[in-house]
């Protein structure tokens, strides 16, 4: 009897949901740096390997298990999650028939089966859980304070709410501070930060300066309004 692999790759995952394969490599691997790259904690989701493509050529891919699965799924909502959670969960129902089908007579290996698959579970449950407490995204009321937060930056950078800058140039700025943002922490929108790093974002804004051409921008809008004071 043909025996069924324990995980799904990546290949197959961006057949489900109707992507390219290097976009799901991209959320993968952004995933992974939301779990802090601890290797333990990584393979128990997505198990790096590779896989030959027509021109025989070996290429990166991932294997995804079922908490993987449930994981990458988190990303998608509407009827593009649904359809992929009735994927995953149909093709690891057909791999827990096919293991099932290969249980043990003896009594004494089956028993340490069952032991074995206990311990697994319970370590498994405990990992997710762990696992969860630290990526899961910021609450409601961090949310609010980081916003606040940035809002104050860029009124500072620009001179306050009266000068021409902010007239002219607060919706670049915001842009920036927020694009920037994205950027450092490999976010898809500035407000998935992970709950355990919500101390850093907060430092982050908190040194974040314009670079050098929207800061030259800043000063000749408000030395303009000073020459109109002047006349």
């Amino acid at each position: 009897m043909n025996q069924l692999p324990r995980n799904i790759s990546s290949l197959e995952v961006a057949e489900m949901v109707g992507r390219e394969h290097r976009s799901v490599m991209r959320d993968i691997r952004t995933i992974n740096y939301h779990l802090g790259g601890e290797h333990k904690t990584v393979q128990s989701y997505f198990i790096e390997s590779t896989y030959t493509n027509a021109q025989n050529k070996e290429l990166p891919c991932f294997l995804l298990t079922k908490k993987g699965c449930e994981l990458y799924g988190t990303r998608m909502t509407g009827e593009k999650g649904t359809q992929f959670a009735v994927k995953y969960i149909e093709r690891f129902n057909a791999m827990e028939q096919h293991i099932n089908q290969q249980v043990p007579t003896d009594p004494v290996e089956l028993a340490l089966q069952t032991s074995l698959k206990n311990y697994q579970d319970i370590k498994g449950i405990k990992e997710e859980v762990s696992f969860l407490k630290d990526s899961m995204r910021i609450d409601g009321r961090q949310e609010y304070a980081l916003k606040e937060q940035g809002k104050a930056k860029v009124l500072q950078e620009l001179g306050g709410y009266g000068s021409l800058a902010y007239e002219k140039l607060s919706r670049k700025v915001f842009a920036k501070l927020w694009g920037d943002f994205k950027r450092h922490f490999i976010l898809p929108r500035s407000m998935d930060l992970p709950k355990a790093r919500f101390n850093e974002g907060v430092k982050f804004i908190e040194i974040w300066r314009p670079d050098t051409t929207l800061a030259i921008d800043i000063q000749a809008a408000n030395k303009q309004a000073q020459f109109k004071l002047v006349e």
